[in-house]
């Protein structure tokens, strides 16, 4: 049966040190047969850069997911794109932006489709463009891009936990797995749904474990305190590092058989 191996989001320097060092190990252990990386806070927290993604390049990632800050780094971010075609983005971004919101692939005389999604709820001001209805855009793209005998996984990059749960329901039993990713906290619902789709919430980061979502503490917290501070986003470099993952299995008949949450810290 095919092993998934998805892991959330990296969180620039220390992400990248983390999986480097974590995921051979994972790879070892669980014999996964796919890996699958979200890397939307790759390059110092927000985009991503060439550079920074062959850093990582030669683990051995079959596909690069991504999220709302996947543009941060302008034209190193288009140029990614172009050498990188495992790379995507959320489908529903449009196509004005570069790139593509699904990527397919054959592996081991099995296809896979992974597709790319970013919720609306709570998104407003954490996107420069429009987010269309990630449900109705997945809907199309299955119907437009799925293939019998493919296995169907979903990075949905979303803010709201009402948001994740009703996309995990919405393909239930029509895709493999949903794996939520953006929030960088993992949640404790990692399961199988009714329809044999693999589901969590939100997968966790990869990144510095004592900070805020990856930031200095400090930085976030003078904008709780005060309001009027002027939030200074910066990776916190220094510290206990932890990586964030998700381990599913897929049987003949295209469904999840078991889901388990992964964590090591380092």
């Amino acid at each position: 049966m095919p092993k998934i191996l998805f892991i959330g989001d990296v969180v620039g320097k220390p992400g990248r040190k983390a999986l480097r060092q974590v995921l051979p190990q994972w790879k070892e252990k669980y014999k996964p047969g796919v890996v699958i990386v979200n890397v939307e806070n790759l390059a110092h927290g927000k985009g991503v850069t060439p550079s920074t993604l062959a850093e990582i390049d030669d683990l051995g990632i079959d596909c690069y997911t991504s999220g709302n800050h996947i543009f941060k780094k302008g034209e190193l971010s288009a140029a990614s794109f172009e050498q990188y075609p495992k790379l995507i983005r959320p489908a529903n971004f449009g196509d004005s932006f570069a790139g593509h919101g699904y990527y397919r692939f054959s592996k081991n005389d099995q296809q896979y489709l992974i597709i790319n999604l970013n919720g609306q709820v709570f998104m407003e001001k954490q996107f420069d463009g429009q987010i269309s209805n990630p449900f109705l855009a997945v809907d199309q793209l299955i119907a437009e891009q799925s293939q019998k005998g493919d296995i169907i996984i979903v990075d949905f990059h979303a803010e709201a936990t009402s948001e994740k749960v009703a996309m995990g329901l919405h393909l239930n039993g029509r895709v493999a797995g949903v794996f939520g990713t953006h929030t960088h906290i993992p949640t404790a619902d990692a399961r199988i749904l009714s329809g044999g789709t693999g589901y969590i919430t939100d997968v966790g980061m990869v990144g510095t474990r004592d900070s805020i979502l990856g930031v200095i503490p400090n930085n976030a917290l003078k904008k709780f305190l005060d309001e009027n501070e002027k939030f200074v986003y910066e990776v916190e470099e220094e510290g206990v590092l932890q990586i964030n993952g998700v381990l599913m299995e897929v049987d003949e008949n295209l469904k999840a058989v078991k889901i388990e949450k992964l964590y090591k810290e380092i």
